[in-house]
């Protein structure tokens, strides 16, 4: 039997099919071919094999490993450790069908489908559930279960209210949950409320027009008007999703199941607390709340604003050589004062 003695060049030539530049973060084609017990070995066509720890290898830890990477197919892995002092690569699934899944779920998102989740447990303020492979939270709010009721390891059908990948943000709302007799709850429910009543809520979402509170099963709409007595650019930048307040109805429309709500009027009226501190002809010092190009908005008493009209504003910005912007302090007179109507006209100049 003759030997062929393979020459330099030739293993050369060999080796060069086994060049590779892998670095962490790449994601690469690798074909499974073996089991350990704590690890898949995969091929990927590097010099040695490289290793998926089971960990990296299973979204669920009840997972058949079998299952999910099967022997001689082929699938994405991504490199997470480059070689060791044994030169194998390590990679990961997981991470790869992780971010697969985010994927789908935000074209869910998008076309606001729903989708059915696992209860993993029931925590402070609600419930941790797990979506393709994703862990999420439904808040309380949102989480229609009767009280007592056992709800691990349950299905729900949810929507998707909030999804971020890079903040590992996902939020879900349980709205399918007790379908049957939901509209009877909410119906029985609209007959106890009642216009001047206030009730305790938690807020369950927030909009750039108000927020909606959730109280016993309603989600009533709190209009941004009706946050505070200040002018409020954003609900929230007062408010925050879970936050519990109190709210006094102040409409109830039984047809279409709407009730309106107000913070505000929870708390004395300014403008009723500055028809007896605020007469006309009186000099007072405000701070610029609000810039308009018809005018000024000047805070002259707590939660009261006044109009200094744009001729104003640029006759103070001559005489004074300065550009007026918001937070600034300005002297003014009360030129009128109607508290009824709710409306303070300013001059800077003496009446």
């Amino acid at each position: 039997m003759v030997t062929k003695r393979i020459s330099d060049e030739e293993f050369e030539a060999l080796l060069k099919n086994y060049e590779y530049n892998f670095k962490t973060g790449d994601i690469v084609k690798g074909k499974v071919f073996s089991y350990s017990s704590d690890a898949v070995l995969v091929d990927i066509g590097a010099k040695t094999n490289a290793v998926c720890p089971m960990r990296e290898a299973k979204l669920n830890k009840e997972d058949n490993i079998e299952d999910i990477l099967k022997k001689d197919e082929t699938y994405d892995f991504l490199i997470v450790q480059e070689e060791d002092e044994e030169g194998r690569l390590m990679v990961s699934y997981k991470k790869v069908a992780l971010a697969q899944c985010w994927q789908e779920l935000e074209k869910v998102k998008a076309q606001d489908m729903v989708v059915e989740g696992t209860v993993l447990s029931v925590v402070k303020g609600g419930a941790l559930v797990e979506v393709m492979g994703v862990r999420g939270f439904v808040p309380s709010s949102h989480l229609r279960v009767r009280e007592g009721e056992e709800i691990v390891n349950t299905k729900l059908e949810l929507k998707i209210l909030t999804l971020d990948m890079a903040q590992n943000n996902f939020i879900l709302s349980n709205k399918k949950a007790h379908t049957d007799n939901l509209e009877d709850i909410k119906k029985d429910i609209f007959t106890q409320l009642e216009v001047g009543q206030v009730v305790k809520g938690e807020v369950s979402r927030i909009a750039e027009f108000g927020a909606f509170v959730d109280i016993g099963g309603v989600d009533g709409l709190l209009p941004l008007s009706q946050i505070s007595w200040r002018w409020v650019d954003h609900p929230q930048d007062l408010l925050t999703i879970g936050q519990k307040i109190n709210v006094e109805i102040i409409s109830v429309d039984y047809d279409k199941n709407r009730v309106s709500l107000s913070l505000k009027n929870l708390e004395p009226d300014p403008w009723v607390e500055a028809k007896g501190k605020i007469n006309e002809g009186q000099h007072v010092e405000g701070k610029i709340t609000r810039l308009k190009h018809f005018g000024a908005f000047v805070e002259v008493y707590p939660c009261v604003e006044a109009l200094l009209p744009q001729n104003e504003v640029l006759q103070y910005q001559n005489e004074h050589g300065t550009v007026l912007e918001v937070g600034d302090t300005i002297d003014t007179v009360i030129l009128k004062f109607n508290a009824d109507d709710r409306r303070i006209s300013l001059t800077v100049n003496e009446v």
